[in-house]
């Protein structure tokens, strides 16, 4: 293959569009109707102005909690997360088509998990708002909106894998069949979701390798979960990495290197420029160097908060925080 001609934003996304139109009418036949409502046990609510809530009420795990808090918190920030895709996409309007209906099904996720916390006591509700006002306020500005529409396919790719994988785990280790149910139906919408951009990702590929080689490297250099800001993110997604739910092994051999490999191959895209090589060259040495990483602290339960891995953490550092969804 000859070299590429890098594309414009514009002109990538206008390429891009029977691509889209293909994977949206997939996505639309694979996905199901299903309502937050008839997965929460509202039987089981009680009034808490005459019971205010107690911590023994809760019958999840600690961690469990913890986790199912955090997503929750994740997923409310949702407002920023259409709006930095909005800009990103540069307002298409078939790629806002794709991104309305993706923003409707998200709007789900916040609703059953706040819906069931709230109506088994599985979490102090005061304490949530709380935290839904504060990461709301704090608002969501990264990066790689700013980029454009190539380090955004590539950022989301490995985002909604990510929060698929974080969501499904949460589910096992709350103890409850309620709580798996609900996050096994999230995890199946953020499947789908992960399919669509990998997908679109690959025929970015196709059309601007260079470019979209670039757009990886920067993204798995600084991969941040959207949850970063939220209070007390830091010790919470530590106990949550110790836990499993999410920690540098699993962003390596689970998100970066099966995305990389296997659907993108990167390592046979041809037609690349030399700074386009050498880029590819980078992104196979940070994910060695995650490897080793993920290798010192597996039984430490660092948290991936900031995959920020120039140098290889100390013990006690966290793993790559992450900035979402």
């Amino acid at each position: 293959m000859t070299d590429v001609r890098p594309l414009s934003p514009i002109d990538l996304l206008g390429e891009l569009e029977p691509v889209l139109a293909r994977n949206f009418d997939r996505h639309l036949a694979s996905t199901g109707e299903w309502f937050p409502h008839e997965y929460v046990p509202y039987e089981l609510g009680r009034n808490f102005e005459l019971e205010p809530w107690k911590p023994q009420d809760s019958g999840l795990s600690d961690i469990g909690r913890v986790a199912l808090e955090v997503n929750l918190l994740t997923e409310d920030n949702l407002p920023y997360y259409h709006l930095n895709l909005w800009d990103a996409f540069r307002r298409n309007e078939a790629w806002g088509e794709w991104l309305r209906r993706w923003t409707a099904e998200e709007g789900r996720h916040s609703i059953v998990l706040r819906d069931y916390l709230t109506v088994t006591r599985g979490a102090d509700p005061r304490e949530v708002e709380r935290g839904r006002m504060q990461m709301v306020q704090l608002g969501y500005d990264p990066e790689w909106s700013r980029l454009g529409p190539l380090d955004t396919v590539v950022f989301t790719t490995f985002q909604e894998l990510a929060t698929r994988i974080s969501h499904r785990n949460t589910g096992e280790l709350t103890r409850d069949p309620i709580a798996r149910r609900i996050t096994q139906r999230i995890a199946t919408d953020e499947n789908l979701h992960y399919v669509f951009y990998r997908d679109m990702a690959a025929a970015a590929c196709e059309l601007d390798p260079s470019s979209m080689v670039l757009a990886i490297r920067r993204q798995v250099r600084d991969f941040a979960m959207p949850g970063a800001d939220m209070p007390e993110f830091r010790a919470k997604a530590k106990a949550m990495a110790a836990a499993g739910v999410y920690n540098f092994r699993i962003h390596h051999d689970q998100v970066l290197l099966p995305v990389l490999t296997n659907h993108w191959r990167i390592e046979h895209l041809d037609g690349l420029t030399d700074e386009a090589k050498q880029a590819r060259e980078d992104v196979f040495a940070h994910l060695d160097k995650l490897d080793r990483v993920a290798s010192r602290l597996d039984e430490l339960g660092a948290p991936v908060l900031g995959v920020e891995a120039e140098a290889e953490p100390e013990a006690e550092r966290a793993p790559p925080a992450t900035a979402r969804r």
